[in-house]
Parts: C-alpha cells; sequence; structure tokens
C-alpha cells in the first residue's frame, strides 16, 4: 500500500547519485531502469562497464552490482566471458508474461472486498490525480512513477501481499516490454481513462467490470511490443 506521505519521493525520485555508495548505487539503478523503460537503452543492446562508469561517475564494482540489481529484476542479462546486455525477449516469452500478469491481476481484481473503504479509494483517486497531472504535462517519468504507484494500491485492496509482491515482481519483468507504450501520449492517454474506469466500478461495487478492465489495460503494451518485434522481423 502506498502512503500519501511517500507519493513525493516515489513520483520524483532523484535521478543523480549521491554521496554515499549505496545511494550511488541506487540511483545508478533507477536511472538506468528507467532507460530501459523509455528506450533510451535497447533490447539487446551492449552495457559496457567502462562507458557506465564515465557516465555515473563510479567505481567499476558499483557498476557490476548495479549490472547484478538489473539482472535480479529481469532488465539485464549477463552472459559468462561476454557481458551485459539489455534483456531481449521472443514472443513466447511476451505472450507467456502477459498471460501470467493476466492470471495473477486479475486474481487480485477479484480478491478485491466490495465495497472499498471510503479511505482507500479517496487515495486511489488522489494517486490518480497525480498520474493526470503527468500525463497533461507530457511527462514520461511522472507518469512511469505515478502508473506504479497506482497499481501497486489498487492490487493492495485484495488483502494479499504476496499476490501484491508478485504482480509487481512480473510487472517490473515487463519494463523493456513496455517502452513503446509508455513513451507513446496516445497509450497514455488511454491508460489514464483505463484507470478512472477502475475507479469507477470500485465506486460501483462491480467486480466483474474490475477483472475485466485489468484484463484489458495489459494488452496495448504487449501488443506494441510484438509490432514492432514484426517490423523489426
Amino acid at each position: 500500500m502506498v502512503s500519501m506521505d511517500s507519493l513525493p519521493s516515489l513520483l520524483h525520485s532523484d535521478a543523480e547519485p549521491s554521496t554515499g555508495p549505496a545511494d550511488a548505487l541506487g540511483a545508478m539503478v533507477a536511472v538506468m531502469e528507467e532507460d530501459v523503460v523509455f528506450g533510451r537503452l535497447h533490447p539487446r543492446e551492449r552495457l559496457v562497464e567502462d562507458e557506465l562508469m564515465e557516465r555515473f561517475a563510479v567505481k567499476r564494482h558499483v557498476v557490476r552490482d548495479a549490472l547484478a540489481t538489473l539482472d535480479r529484476m529481469g532488465l539485464v542479462e549477463r552472459r559468462k566471458n561476454i557481458g551485459a546486455f539489455v534483456r531481449s525477449f521472443s514472443v513466447q516469452e511476451v505472450q507467456e508474461l502477459y498471460e501470467l500478469r493476466g492470471l495473477l491481476e486479475t486474481q487480485a481484481a477479484r480478491r478485491i472486498q466490495m465495497p472499498v473503504a471510503p479511505e482507500r479509494l479517496d487515495r486511489l483517486i488522489a494517486i490518480q490525480r497525480l498520474h493526470d497531472a503527468a500525463v497533461d504535462d507530457c511527462d514520461a517519468r511522472r507518469v512511469f512513477r505515478a502508473n506504479l504507484a497506482f497499481h501497486q494500491e489498487l492490487f493492495s485492496l485484495a488483502g494479499n501481499e504476496t499476490l501484491r509482491k508478485a504482480i509487481a515482481e512480473y510487472a517490473r519483468q515487463t519494463h523493456p516490454i513496455r517502452f513503446a507504450s509508455l513513451v507513446s501520449p496516445q497509450y497514455r492517454q488511454q491508460a489514464r481513462a483505463e484507470h478512472w474506469q477502475m475507479i469507477e466500478a470500485l465506486q460501483a461495487g462491480d467486480s466483474q467490470a474490475l477483472v475485466d478492465l485489468c484484463a484489458a489495460h495489459l494488452l496495448p503494451s504487449r501488443d506494441a511490443y510484438l509490432d514492432a518485434q514484426k517490423q523489426r522481423a
């Protein structure tokens, strides 16, 4: 569950390395995560340690720790004696990941007890208004962070923290797949409208409508990536 006090830091996380080693590592990972999300780093692109050391002004061990963290997050692949690359996906992998996300997210939607407490709805609406503002400002970075916060809060309503964490983990693994939709103003407007439809379903106590919306909400990013794969083939 997202607290309202945590939203400013969540939506405006510092992108510059700070003074301490842990801060430098965390900042580097956050920036590279966003580079993957927004397509500044492309699937199968090689990540050269010397270039990353220079870019982030960090030592080699920090770069290697960052690449290991990104590997665990499912964003980077490391190959022995070859190096690290931005993760790429086969058509089958994309379909399997999104099938699993659909199962998890629709199950979470089904588990939400209606009616939802007004204070929980108010919190979700407040997050969505931050998402609206980011979309209006064409600020892709804030859109990305607000979108994460919205779904974290939404699926926390299911009352199963293990399920919520699983949803977040597999959503993160699809970051390299989602860049085509996240950078598109059309897709951002569509996501915004669907978020409000989810809120309306919660307000109406319509569980099936919420389940259907959650299932459909996943499709644009999956289909955009698969279409791009076909065009490159």
